[in-house]
């Protein structure tokens, strides 16, 4: 560890206490005795002078704006791991994910031999109404040259995103000829549901990738769909989903549950119990529900697999959510930053507690998922967690069990098989997603109808299998493995389908390819038959 660092631990220790009464000043209304304001600015002195000499006296440069923040940070993670401190300047990108919404052009992108390619325009947003079209390359926003510069997507968002009505002046490249267009951004959504279709002829399939204000429409709207395909059974797909807004959740469950049916209940210190019901008369209550979950799991997606399992709702197949079940309360400050702070726990119907113990150590809390995976808790149940002490019961006398997070009622262990070094890199370095583009741009994928008849008549041909290679190894110097290419040769050629896919019908085509090779799916439709 860096000396000089181990010199600034004492005097952020003095930092955390003052921060506490630093924190009572940004959030009082200013009607407080003179003897408290004395108090205060006592305080708030005292951390303007630590902060004062550190900036004077300290061996090297420091930021006083991010030690700030950084020490209010580590306060309050000290109380548990889920309060938190944002900045003022990190609410917009935060709020962008609870609207379901953001400012920007309406374009999906890859970047594609260093410079900025269009896959998507998304139906009547700006970028469409200015003409712009799929397979254009961007070279220049806003007089600034992007190509062949060792772009970034987080570059590309900073350029192309902004407030609603602003302009932004882009150049294309179009079949070798320079087009200038001038977008006036407006409102693009973020879809929170990423693919919803038939599995088979009675059982559907939604999933749910967030929970945003925008959540429960789009699950209305997918579910009555597929009813009106002939739906009696529903696959609702919540792993990797790390939680969200509430109220959809709430929603979401409304359409599943008889009305009077409790959701969750919530309780703390300052809080007294407030228990959730579901208020609808169900236009879902007859479909028999499976829902998938995994270690990623967490917050709002756990609520919804709690309320569904403690209910005898329906089955929940796959490995323990993450165990997020602390409820924060948003506080602004008066610089525009936020208090995110804990005020109260989830419980499921039953009583159980969502949240999983947490010690003070925040990084040890967060690396939860990699502990998981090294004491192989992903790949067999783990008895430990189904102590007798923690076991409750449903009304129709099904055992289910607390600790932290849910767990599922048919348990999936984590699927490995055909998995390499050789396919690992191909994944990290973003190859599947860059020939798949490289391969619609070169051929005609409109001649399939549809995902379904794509996945039918496409044939994946040795030619297309040694192009890919080829594109690996010379586009990004993937040295050729024949060992490990033939132990991952389903994983690639499922992959390389999928990608492909993804290109004509976005996520829908892609996870259409995925799933059908998909354990938890496949269970899940066991189950339900």
């Amino acid at each position: 560890m860096n000396s000089s660092n181990k010199a600034l631990y004492p005097l952020i220790g003095s930092l955390l206490v003052a921060v506490g009464i630093f924190l009572g000043i940004f959030l009082t209304d200013g009607k407080t005795s003179s003897s408290s304001s004395s108090i205060e600015g006592k305080y708030e002195q005292k951390l303007a002078d630590i902060i004062q000499v550190l900036d004077r006296e300290y061996v090297d440069t420091i930021d006083k704006k991010q030690l700030f923040e950084k020490t209010i940070s580590d306060l309050l993670h000290g109380l548990d791991p889920h309060s938190n401190y944002i900045a003022a300047e990190d609410l917009a990108a935060m709020s962008e994910s609870i609207q379901g919404k953001f400012g920007g052009v309406g374009i999906r992108f890859t970047i594609y031999d260093d410079t900025l390619s269009v896959v998507n325009v998304i139906d009547q947003s700006p970028a469409f109404k200015v003409g712009i079209q799929k397979f254009d390359q961007i070279i220049n926003v806003d007089g600034e040259d992007i190509a062949n510069v060792g772009l970034s997507n987080e570059h590309v968002r900073e350029l192309l995103k902004g407030e609603e009505g602003t302009p932004v002046n882009i150049t294309i490249l179009r079949k070798g000829e320079k087009l200038n267009k001038k977008v006036i951004r407006g409102a693009v959504p973020i879809e929170s549901i990423s693919a919803s279709y038939m599995l088979t002829d009675d059982i559907g399939y939604i999933r749910l990738g967030q929970f945003s204000m925008q959540s429960a429409n789009e699950f209305y709207v997918a579910a009555i769909a597929l009813k009106g395909q002939g739906m009696k059974k529903m696959v609702f797909d919540l792993r990797y989903n790390g939680g969200g807004v509430l109220g959809s959740a709430v929603s979401i469950l409304d359409a599943i549950l008889e009305k009077g049916t409790p959701i969750v209940s919530t309780k703390g210190k300052n809080n007294p119990e407030r228990i959730i019901y579901s208020e609808s008369k169900p236009f879902l209550g007859h479909v028999d529900m499976a829902v998938l979950i995994n270690s990623s799991s967490a917050s709002a997606s756990e609520i919804v697999a709690g309320a569904i399992q403690d209910n005898d709702r329906g089955t929940i197949i796959g490995r323990r959510s993450f165990g997020k079940g602390l409820v924060q309360q948003d506080i602004q400050l008066k610089d525009g930053s936020n208090l995110r702070l804990t005020v109260s726990r989830y419980y499921t119907p039953t009583g159980r507690s969502i949240q999983k113990p947490y010690m003070e150590n925040y990084e040890d809390y967060m690396m939860d998922e990699l502990n998981r995976y090294e004491n192989g808790e992903l790949y067999e149940l783990d008895s430990s967690l189904l102590a007798d002490s923690l076991k409750y019961t449903t009304p129709k006398g099904k055992i289910v069990y607390g600790g932290g997070g849910i767990m599922p009622d048919i348990f999936v262990p984590l699927d490995t098989t055909g998995s390499s070094m050789y396919y690992r890199r191909l994944q990290y370095a973003n190859v599947f997603n860059e020939f798949s583009y490289h391969y619609a741009r070169f051929n005609d994928l409109t001649k399939y109808r549809n995902v379904q008849a794509f996945d039918r008549e496409f044939k994946l041909t040795e030619k297309i299998l040694n192009d890919f290679k080829k594109y690996a190894a010379d586009k990004h110097d993937i040295a050729f493995n024949e060992r490990e290419y033939q132990l991952s040769l389903e994983r690639i050629k499922t992959s390389v389908k999928a990608e492909i896919a993804r290109q004509r019908w976005l996520e829908l085509g892609a996870y259409y390819i995925f799933n059908k090779n998909d354990n938890e799916i496949n269970t899940a439709i066991k189950a339900l038959q």
